[in-house]
């Protein structure tokens, strides 16, 4: 009752009178407090000894330090604004198996900096390295005085009751600002790295900062960094602020003047404390996690310097020089126009006007019999005979007479009426298609018997199908390089991207505006090759219209949609690997190689279908297969570096694709994959092995796909046993490998067969082929490469080669879009000589 009357009381009116014993206890517990911290504070002064000494510059101090004393060292100089130079501090612990640490903390007018001796930097794992010598770099914040004294401390004190050794030294850093041009060589370790002090000079907007050495490892950081205090110069900060990269023998950061707005900035290098970063070895797992592992002598000889970059004027030259390049292969092209034009108006002069009736022009110009085909609209007109080959003299096929007004009114009907839904929608075809496919000796009539108007549909989906592709591909992966950019900007850690550092020139917020610049020309010179088809399809339409026979029954069938498909495939291809040059790395490779993947692939459905139109595949499975093979590359890129089971999926899947693909060329697809297949597989064997020793039915296509599959099969071994790590290129390299046999296997038969190359194709095939030959070179040059570490790629850089402006890769552009051009521009021209040849005189191959 007492208690709660005086609480009420407290809260009322204050607090009232309080027993005597409850105000004696207090009291004595008050007294108590008191006294302890009186102690306490009596026994610290008695044992605290702070110790302030004058100290010089350039003389090494040695004194020892307990946890009964402080000593402070004070230092003072002076700096001006027009000189600048750096304070060391250098410090070394003799005395071995400290219970603590010794902690020297310097402060200055503006800035304080901190750190213990044993210094413990951290590595992977939590590994821990000391290192009892440290030497730190002073932070100089800049004065606005012309010259000002100033005054900073180093104390030096420890929790160690035992007395502990160490020296101090500190020292000026005379070279600490470095100059344009001159190189200055230096060392540094984990625990004592190094920065320098750059001030832009005059007329200079931009520098490359260059950093080498002869030793590969230990691995290093090299920073760029504002000027302000704290610099971060240890390998757990040094990412905190400005740009970096790891380095191993070289780095390179190009700086702007823009992004610096004192004019000046610090070269900060910092040795790491492990190697793993750069490709080194990875140290074992600490058995105990509070071990000090001993790290060794990680001391590292640099040198350094900085050069002014490339002005506006080169810039302007470059540009200018990537656009005259590809801007003479449209004058170039103009100039032969004019002169087919010129040679084409000659020719029509000596021709038979087209409106003559055929009796007035009695036979096909080159035509030894009455020539006869399909109606243009798929029916059948007249007789028709149908004779095997292997028994016909003349290999003449479906030989029929046609009027050829009925060719003129199915040429005037429109295509819309045609659906895809008509393919194949006739019963001849259908019925004839065994005995057609299966002759040994085919002709392109045999294969050129549906409705034009239907293929011409066909094929022109493929064109349809591939702008489709690009703009759904190209828009999410303009985002994403945009977003990489960035984050490269923002963060300053420059190894997300593996350029050539050396020559990797800035513009706005790109970071290698040279690189994107060079992919230019795929996009030009596929517009110029898409208006060369465009024209070329023109020509042909006006000739059906005015029923020139030399289009209607001669010559390769013209059929324009792959050609489209081919030349946006190009264009697409520049822009994407501009957009992969944005910021090259291992997970965006897939941009510049899937359009490389679809040209290889059109290139060879355009082979394919130049004498087989009506069997060649369809844009919709054709572009499923390509899409799997984009699968696979992502599937490679991501899973499959080293990995064994992946490998061997991989090659079993290519080698029975191989296989299928073998067997649907050689049979012309005139077979079925159903469950009595292995049945027929033995009935064959039996038959045409064991019963008797026969050869194969189609020769020229057995050599052809018995190549192809030593090739795909020697590719498939090569893969499963060395597992390259670069999977992307080696899936293009199965690719461009195909390409190839096909494309020799058809100029050898073509030649074979004897018809001849003209004057243009063949020019095209040399220039082609001697330009590819060059490119390769410069390809192969590798001037970096995600396949190893940032650091080790940047072993790779080099210098700028071409107008101070391009390197090796970027002249790698210049000559493979030429060349990519020039192997278009053969597949169009090749088969030009035909144009007057009928078509059941042109064998297929």
């Amino acid at each position: 009752m007492v208690f709660r009357s005086c609480w009420k009381s407290r809260h009322k009116s204050g607090c009232g009178p309080a027993p005597c014993w409850i105000r004696a206890g207090f009291a004595a517990l008050l007294l108590l407090c008191v006294t302890q911290f009186a102690c306490g504070i009596g026994a610290v002064g008695e044992t605290k000894n702070v110790i302030q000494k004058d100290a010089e510059f350039d003389v090494t101090y040695n004194d020892t330090v307990t946890s009964a004393n402080q000593t402070i060292y004070a230092f003072n100089h002076t700096i001006s604004r027009n000189k600048t130079e750096g304070v060391r501090v250098t410090v070394d612990v003799l005395s071995r198996g400290l219970e603590s640490p010794i902690l020297f903390v310097i402060r200055q007018k503006q800035a304080v900096l901190s750190f213990q001796v044993p210094l413990i930097l951290r590595g992977l794992y939590q590994r821990k390295y000391p290192y009892d010598h440290v030497g730190r770099t002073l932070c100089q914040p800049p004065t606005r005085a012309l010259s000002e004294t100033q005054y900073f401390f180093v104390d030096v004190s420890t929790l160690s009751s035992q007395g502990t050794n160490y020296l101090l030294r500190v020292s000026r850093v005379e070279s600490f600002t470095l100059q344009t041009d001159k190189k200055f060589s230096f060392s540094a370790s984990p625990s004592q790295p190094q920065y320098f002090k750059y001030v832009f000079p005059d007329g200079v907007d931009t520098v490359i900062v260059k950093v080498n050495s002869d030793m590969t490892f230990p691995c290093s950081v090299m920073s760029v960094q504002d000027i302000q205090c704290p610099v971060y110069d240890l390998d757990n900060n040094v990412a905190f602020t400005g740009m970096y990269q790891t380095m191993t023998k070289k780095g390179a950061i190009t700086v702007q003047r823009k992004d610096f707005p004192s004019n000046s900035f610090y070269v900060v290098i910092v040795v790491k404390t492990e190697d793993e970063a750069c490709g080194g070895p990875l140290r074992f797992y600490p058995l105990r996690p509070d071990e000090l592992i001993d790290a060794g002598n990680r001391s590292k000889a640099l040198d350094v310097v900085v050069s002014p970059a490339i002005n506006s004027e080169v810039y302007v030259m470059g540009m200018l020089f990537c656009l005259g390049i590809f801007l003479s292969f449209y004058l170039l092209t103009l100039l032969v126009a004019c002169i087919e034009n010129k040679r084409m108006k000659k020719r029509e002069v000596f021709q038979i006007p087209a409106d003559m009736s055929p009796a007035e022009t009695g036979k096909i110009p080159g035509a030894p019999y009455e020539y006869g085909s399909f109606a243009d609209n798929g029916s059948t007109l007249s007789s028709e005979a149908i004779t095997d080959s292997a028994t016909s003299t003349d290999n003449n096929y479906g030989y029929m007479e046609r009027s050829l007004e009925s060719v003129g009114r199915s040429r005037h009907e429109s295509l819309s009426s045609v659906e895809e839904d008509d393919y194949d929608t006739l019963d001849d075809i259908d019925s004839d298609k065994n005995i057609v496919r299966t002759k040994k000796f085919l002709c392109v009539s045999d294969l050129a018997r549906k409705d034009k108007r239907v293929l011409s549909k066909k094929y022109q989906i493929y064109f349809w199908n591939i702008a489709t592709i690009a703009v759904f591909y190209a828009l999410p992966v303009i985002q994403l390089v945009i977003t990489y950019q960035t984050v490269v900007n923002v963060t300053g850690n420059q190894d997300i991207c593996f350029y050539n550092f050396l020559c990797a020139h800035p513009l706005g917020a790109l970071s290698a505006f040279n690189n994107i610049l060079s992919n230019l020309g795929y996009v030009m010179l596929g517009l110029l090759f898409l208006l060369i088809v465009l024209k070329r399809d023109i020509v042909h339409n006006r000739a059906l219209v005015r029923n020139d026979l030399n289009a209607l029954e001669c010559g390769i069938p013209k059929h324009f949609g792959l050609y489209y498909a081919m030349g946006t495939a190009l264009m697409m291809e520049g822009l994407l690997s501009a957009c992969y040059h944005v910021c090259p790395n291992y997970t965006n490779f897939q941009f510049d190689t899937s359009f490389m993947y679809m040209i290889a692939g059109l290139c060879m459905l355009k082979l394919y279908q130049k004498r087989h139109p009506d069997i060649n595949a369809s844009a919709y499975t054709a572009y499923a297969c390509l899409a799997a093979v984009i699968f696979f590359s992502v599937l490679g890129v991501v899973f499959g570096k080293g990995n064994t089971v992946f490998w061997i999926i991989f090659s079993v899947i290519h080698i029975l694709a191989t296989l299928l693909l073998s067997t649907q060329l050689y049979y012309m697809g005139r077979w079925r994959l159903d469950s009595g297949v292995l049945r027929r597989i033995v009935y064959i064997v039996y038959t045409d092995c064991i019963r008797q020793c026969s050869g194969p039915m189609y020769i020229d296509r057995m050599v052809l796909l018995v190549m192809g599959n030593i090739v795909n099969w020697s590719l498939a071994a090569y893969g499963l046993i060395e597992r390259p790590n670069d999977f992307a290129s080696y899936l293009l390299a199965i690719a461009i490998c195909n390409l190839l046999l096909y494309f020799a296997f058809y100029i050898i038969m073509k030649l074979r067969s004897g018809e001849r190359i003209q004057c243009l194709a063949l020019v095209c095939i040399l220039f082609t082929a001697v330009v590819w030959g060059f490119a390769l070179y410069f390809f192969f040059q590798g001037l970096s490469t995600w396949q190893k570490t940032p650091a080790e790629s940047r072993e790779h850089n080099r210098d700028c080669i071409l107008l101070s402006f391009f390197d090796d890769h970027d002249i790698w552009h210049f000559l493979s879009s030429i060349a990519m051009f020039g192997s278009f521009l053969v597949l169009l021209t090749m088969d030009d000589d035909l144009d007057s040849v009928q078509r059941d005189k042109i064998f297929v191959f």
